[in-house]
């Protein structure tokens, strides 16, 4: 199991309209071959940045199936507008438990 962290800035006063498309398009995420979980979380600090987190089951559901997908398409075309820059994704393992 791997996780996916992207890190998401938004255009200042666009947070209800990003989080309502993200809302649209978890369905893509649970869907997606390899994808156990999906979840959106809001930095106190900081308003309009964001931390996506996926569970993938290995790094090519995300890297490959996932990103050569319609799915992922449908999903930069509901939220990119919204995106202050390109996101930063990481992708990483548990080195601990």
């Amino acid at each position: 199991m791997i996780q996916e962290m992207a890190h998401i800035e938004i255009v200042p006063g666009k947070y209800a309209e990003f989080e309502a498309a993200v809302t649209q398009v978890v369905p893509l995420f649970n869907r997606a071959p390899g994808c156990a979980e999906v979840k959106l979380h809001r930095i106190m600090e900081q308003p309009n940045r964001y931390v996506l987190i996926v569970r993938w089951n290995s790094l090519e559901d995300h890297t490959v199936r996932f990103r050569q997908s319609d799915d992922f398409q449908e999903w930069r075309r509901l939220v990119g507008p919204y995106f202050q820059k390109p996101p930063e994704v990481v992708h990483t393992e548990i080195a601990v438990e």
